[in-house]
């Protein structure tokens, strides 16, 4: 407790410091945040927890255009006194984001020379486990190179597989997406199987972890979801799998069915490998919602319709959960506070303290531990071909609340802003 009250003191001196010495018009240090991987539908909530609460300590705060693909050509947009208010309600990187792997020598020494030169001494970045690696080698070669910086990374991922965090900014307004979607396409199923589509098919995200696939169950709380699920956590079974689809239809006559593009085989191949590897060397997947459905199709001679809500499930910002888009700001303006605090070289994270009243505390831990690790769904969160009243426990807080972005002539009103090319 001491420690802490000294802490606090600490941080509200260093605030103090920085007020000052920018209106003095000195520039006391500069801070840079970015975008990175695939982005979600509350990723700006996070950028403008970070701008806001790095103007409010009186730092300068520069974003980088698409990540380090953009830092690294200088591409930078001054956001002082940008009118952020926007971000809260836009969908998708409104910084433009990227998938570059530090990789080499020369990327590395190009990115501290525009570190130096540009005075940067905090950098956020925004992203997921590949993100997470990337920060982490920053950081590690500032104090390889004896340069003053303070790396702190911003969760953010739809596939919700982060570990060391109860859960990522992302997860709940995708999983709210999915759930809403495939109620509404059961109930169409519902009322067209008598004689047409029979089995209707979604391929939902998710390389790994069957995270968002499993949220399309949730719709079962009030009465219509998911009557199988695939996950990357449960082998397939092609056998089991058709079987217990027959069992549906000869019950119902219909049956919707949610897979996980990360849907494996027991020896750990991917029913939708294409054969080719991304720049962070994933294998690139795609297709097995298509690949289930002509399964279904030739021997259980179904008809079949097939929907991949790709995009769509990640920047569906219409429908938002209100919970996390105000979780995904308050972890942009944590990763400021840790840094004023030098809690550096960390990523920040959410611990549930509990379900019913929802409560989390925010905490962190270090890069290293995050960096290209993976947190699987729990074996008690899915038993056969649905989820357990475990993983409603778990979820349904995330996607509770809306928070509708401004509306005109009909449509979400989003604003852009102008990235430029270089």
């Amino acid at each position: 407790m001491k420690n802490e009250k000294y802490g606090k003191i600490f941080y509200k001196l260093l605030i103090l410091k920085i007020i000052e010495a920018k209106e003095e018009g000195i520039v006391f240090m500069k801070a840079l945040y970015a975008q990175s991987g695939g982005v979600t539908s509350v990723i700006n909530a996070s950028a403008y927890g970070v701008i806001d609460e790095a103007r409010k300590n009186g730092l300068e705060i520069l974003v980088g255009i698409n990540g380090v693909t953009g830092i690294l050509k200088e591409n930078f947009l001054d956001a002082s006194d940008l009118d952020i208010e926007f971000l809260r309600y836009t969908p998708a990187g409104a910084f433009g984001s990227c998938r570059k792997k530090m990789k080499n020598d020369s990327d590395i020494e190009k990115l501290f020379e525009i570190f130096r030169k540009n005075e940067i001494r905090y950098f956020f970045y925004n992203g997921g486990n590949d993100s997470m690696d990337t920060a982490w080698r920053v950081q590690m070669e500032a104090q390889k190179r004896g340069y003053e910086l303070k790396v702190v990374g911003v969760p953010k991922t739809i596939d919700n597989d982060l570990p060391h965090t109860d859960h990522c900014p992302g997860y709940g307004s995708a999983a709210k997406y999915i759930a809403i979607s495939m109620m509404e396409a059961a109930l169409d199923l519902r009322s067209m199987y008598v004689d047409s589509t029979q089995v209707f098919v979604m391929e939902i995200m998710g390389r790994h972890a069957g995270w968002l696939a499993a949220a399309a169950g949730l719709g079962w709380i009030n009465g219509i979801g998911a009557d199988v699920i695939l996950l990357p956590e449960k082998p397939f079974n092609k056998d089991e799998f058709l079987s217990t689809v027959n069992k549906i239809i000869s019950e119902k006559g219909y049956c919707a069915i949610a897979v996980a593009e990360g849907l494996k085989y027991p020896d750990g191949f991917f029913v939708s490998d294409m054969g080719f590897t991304d720049s962070f060397g994933n294998r690139q997947l795609g297709g097995v919602g298509f690949t289930i459905a002509g399964m279904v199709r030739s021997e259980l001679g179904l008809k079949t319709h097939v929907a991949i809500p790709d995009y769509l499930q990640r920047s569906g910002r219409h429908i938002a959960s209100k919970t996390d888009i105000e979780e995904a700001e308050m972890c942009g303006r944590m990763a400021v506070r840790y840094a004023l605090e030098d809690n550096y070289g960390v990523m920040v994270t959410m611990e549930r303290v509990s379900n019913n009243p929802y409560q989390i505390k925010y905490s962190s831990v270090p890069l290293n531990l995050v960096a290209d690790q993976t947190k699987m769904l729990p074996k008690d969160f899915y038993e056969g071909y649905t989820v357990t009243d475990k993983f409603f426990e778990y979820a349904l807080p995330l996607i509770s609340g809306e928070f509708y972005p401004p509306f005109e002539n009909g449509l979400p009103s989003y604003k852009l802003i102008n990235l430029g090319k270089k």
